[in-house]
Protein backbone atom coordinates (compact mmCIF):
# COMPACT_ATOMS: atom_id res chain seq x y z
CA UNK A 1 0.00 0.00 0.00
CA UNK A 2 2.76 2.37 0.97
CA UNK A 3 4.05 1.71 -2.61
CA UNK A 4 1.14 3.36 -4.32
CA UNK A 5 1.46 6.23 -1.68
CA UNK A 6 4.86 6.83 -3.17
CA UNK A 7 4.00 6.23 -6.44
CA UNK A 8 1.23 8.75 -6.49
CA UNK A 9 3.49 11.30 -5.01
CA UNK A 10 6.37 10.78 -7.76
CA UNK A 11 3.31 11.37 -10.33
CA UNK A 12 2.10 14.51 -8.54
CA UNK A 13 5.87 16.02 -8.97
CA UNK A 14 5.81 15.08 -12.55
CA UNK A 15 2.63 16.26 -13.13
CA UNK A 16 3.52 19.67 -11.40
CA UNK A 17 6.87 19.84 -12.65
CA UNK A 18 5.64 19.32 -16.51
CA UNK A 19 7.77 15.92 -16.35
CA UNK A 20 10.45 13.94 -15.94
CA UNK A 21 13.11 16.30 -17.78
CA UNK A 22 12.42 19.09 -15.45
CA UNK A 23 12.74 17.40 -12.06
CA UNK A 24 16.35 15.93 -13.77
CA UNK A 25 17.55 19.07 -14.30
CA UNK A 26 16.88 20.79 -10.90
CA UNK A 27 18.28 17.56 -8.72
CA UNK A 28 21.17 17.16 -11.34
CA UNK A 29 20.85 14.16 -12.85
CA UNK A 30 19.03 12.67 -16.00
CA UNK A 31 15.69 12.19 -17.36
CA UNK A 32 15.92 8.47 -17.45
CA UNK A 33 17.46 8.62 -14.45
CA UNK A 34 13.91 9.93 -12.93
CA UNK A 35 12.07 7.40 -15.42
CA UNK A 36 13.73 4.93 -13.34
CA UNK A 37 12.16 5.51 -10.04
CA UNK A 38 9.64 4.22 -8.26
CA UNK A 39 9.43 7.08 -5.42
CA UNK A 40 10.67 10.79 -5.16
CA UNK A 41 14.40 9.50 -3.55
CA UNK A 42 14.15 11.25 -0.03
CA UNK A 43 17.52 13.20 -0.39
CA UNK A 44 15.52 15.10 -3.64
CA UNK A 45 12.26 15.82 -1.74
CA UNK A 46 13.12 19.02 0.06
CA UNK A 47 14.74 20.62 -3.42
CA UNK A 48 11.57 19.61 -5.13
CA UNK A 49 8.93 20.95 -2.81
CA UNK A 50 10.64 23.86 -3.04
CA UNK A 51 10.90 24.13 -6.52
CA UNK A 52 7.42 22.51 -7.92
CA UNK A 53 5.44 23.20 -4.84
CA UNK A 54 4.07 19.60 -4.55
CA UNK A 55 4.87 18.64 -0.32
CA UNK A 56 6.97 16.23 0.99
CA UNK A 57 3.88 15.04 2.97
CA UNK A 58 2.50 14.14 -0.94
CA UNK A 59 6.29 12.91 -2.26
CA UNK A 60 7.18 10.84 0.57
CA UNK A 61 4.48 10.01 3.01
CA UNK A 62 6.84 6.82 4.33
CA UNK A 63 9.50 9.51 5.37
CA UNK A 64 8.22 12.72 6.16
CA UNK A 65 4.35 11.24 7.65
CA UNK A 66 1.27 12.25 5.90
CA UNK A 67 0.28 15.97 6.00
CA UNK A 68 -1.63 17.60 9.55
CA UNK A 69 -5.22 18.30 9.15
CA UNK A 70 -6.30 21.43 10.56
CA UNK A 71 -8.56 21.00 13.61
CA UNK A 72 -11.19 23.54 14.55
CA UNK A 73 -11.92 21.94 17.88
Amino acid sequence: MQTNLNHHGLNATKSAASGASAIARVVGVTPQAVAQWKAVPPEYVLKLEKVFGVSRHVQRPDVFGPAETESHE
